[in-house]
This record gives C-alpha cells, sequence and structure tokens, in this order.
C-alpha cells in the first residue's frame, strides 16, 4: 500500500535535557506508564523537557484494539494497589503543578477500573495539594455509576474523546460507540460542569461531518474541544487518509469558538493532553 509522505508541517522536534531525564528517570523508577511514550506522541519531548507528562494507570496493555491506537492489547494484570501511592511521589518528585491522567479500557474488570480510578485521583491530591488535575477517562461502558466515582474525586478537568466523528468510529474503534460517548460527555457536562474532548482529523472524514461532531458535543454542553492530526504510530495501525494543512485547523478553531466552544486548541501536532493546563474551568 502507498502511504501519504509527511508534509513539511509535520515537524517533531526531539531534544531532551535534564528535565526531560528526570522526568523519564521518575517514571521508570516508580514503575509507572505513559501513553507519551506508548501513544508515541509527538510532543513527548517538549512536554518531558518543561517538566508535564500525562501519566497512564492501570497498566500498558488494553482490553481493545482501536485501529488507530499503538497500546498493547492482551490480558492485562490485575491492579496493582500500590500505583496510587507510587503515582502520587512520582507527581511530587516532578514537582508538577498539573498533572494529566489517561488509562487503557479495563473491560475485564466489572467497574472497568473506576474505583482505582478514584484511587489515584485521591492520592494525587492528598500528596500534592494546590495541583491541578485533568483525567482523560474510557467510556465505562457508558455506566453513570461508574463515571460518578471519578467525579466525586473532583479532578479539574474530566476528558472523554470522541477520537472521530459518527461515521468512521465503528471503523476505527473497536467497542467504543459514537452516542456512548456523548452520553458519557453529557453526563460529565451535568454532574461535573466541565467537559472536554478531542478528536483526530485525516482519517477520511468530511469537514460537514466534523461540523456535525462539533454541535453534537456542544449540544450535550462539552466545554473544551481539541483537534490534530492523525499520525499513524505504526504499520499496523490505520495508514492517515490525509494530511490537513494548518489552516484548515486555525478555520476549525475559529468555527469551534463560534459555535460556543470556550476553550479550542487546534493544530496539526495537538494532542488531546496538549497545553492542558490552559484548558482548566474558570475559577
Amino acid at each position: 500500500m502507498n502511504r501519504l509522505r509527511k508534509p513539511e508541517w509535520i515537524k517533531i522536534h526531539c531534544h531532551s535535557d535534564a528535565r526531560f531525564s528526570l522526568v523519564h528517570e521518575t517514571i521508570r523508577r516508580n514503575g509507572l506508564h505513559t501513553i507519551c511514550s506508548s501513544g508515541r506522541c509527538p510532543n513527548m519531548w517538549q512536554c518531558w523537557n518543561r517538566g508535564t507528562a500525562t501519566l497512564m494507570i492501570l497498566g500498558d496493555i488494553c482490553t481493545r484494539s482501536c485501529r488507530f491506537c499503538n497500546t498493547a492489547t492482551g490480558r492485562p494484570l490485575p491492579p496493582d494497589p500500590d500505583e496510587p501511592f507510587r503515582l502520587a511521589a512520582a507527581i511530587a518528585k516532578m514537582q508538577l503543578k498539573h498533572v494529566v491522567l489517561t488509562s487503557v479500557d479495563r473491560d475485564d474488570l466489572s467497574d472497568r477500573g473506576a474505583a482505582h480510578w478514584a484511587a489515584c485521583i485521591r492520592a494525587a491530591k492528598e500528596e500534592n495539594p494546590g495541583i491541578s488535575i485533568e483525567v482523560l477517562i474510557p467510556d465505562f461502558d457508558a455506566r453513570p455509576e461508574l463515571i460518578d466515582l471519578v467525579i466525586a474525586e473532583s479532578p479539574d478537568t474530566i476528558a472523554h474523546n470522541l477520537e472521530t466523528v459518527r461515521r468512521l468510529t465503528p471503523k476505527i474503534r473497536s467497542r467504543a460507540r459514537y452516542e456512548d460517548s456523548l452520553g458519557v460527555l453529557e453526563h460529565i457536562a451535568r454532574h461535573h460542569g466541565w467537559a472536554k474532548t478531542g478528536i483526530m482529523l485525516g482519517l477520511g472524514e468530511t469537514q460537514d461531518e466534523v461540523l456535525e461532531l462539533m454541535d453534537d458535543a456542544r449540544r450535550i454542553g462539552c466545554s473544551v474541544l481539541t483537534i490534530g492530526q492523525y499520525l499513524q504510530p505504526s504499520r499496523r495501525n490505520i495508514p492517515v487518509a490525509a494530511y490537513i494543512h494548518p489552516s484548515i485547523f486555525e478555520d476549525y478553531r475559529r468555527i469551534a469558538l463560534a459555535k460556543g466552544f470556550e476553550q479550542v486548541e487546534s493544530a496539526p501536532l495537538v494532542r488531546s493532553s496538549y497545553c492542558s493546563e490552559r484548558q482548566l474551568p474558570p475559577r
């Protein structure tokens, strides 16, 4: 299969300094995982050099096999009861003021990992007073009582990604459904007040479909939207259908703001946790 050649505007600058090394070593010593490395995020060097990272709880093996994602699929180990404390200690060691937590999907667990999620948020806040926290949660099979376990711990931002437009969801997401993800976001918006979602472009979507997604997300009360270019992380993942010009990302940013989103990040290298400290709810 012929693969599209990356355009000039897709450039990743890989440079590490002492801060990068501190983040890397702290994560390694505490036995933690990051979506930065497992997802091959193009902003990893930039974020780690400034002392921030998106930490991934509940292991690095996912029970789903979404075609866009590079995280390993298989049978995960049981949740580690010490992880919340190791996580909190690592955050303190890195002297973070803001942290993003995410996880693999854990369909093997009766509560889909929600109680472990709550324990991690609680430990991070107790060990690091004053820290702001964004959580990027799985869909928990759209079960409100599980989402409520996360909401009860009062993270600043709760995000759940739609990932792509309605038509393409069955093609690139192995189990998640578009309507279920909207339901998760609606529950967050109603009971927490600050819901965030992210999507990728370049999977074959049309402009009308992107605008429809924006309308769907705003209708259920979503406040923050991130839009980035899909980059194929490995040959086993779905190929890039198109590289979207930066000017189109800027057009989408303006449109999304006009539709009522309070915060929008839209550029080729934007990822859902990119500069998330700028997307906190008003105080």
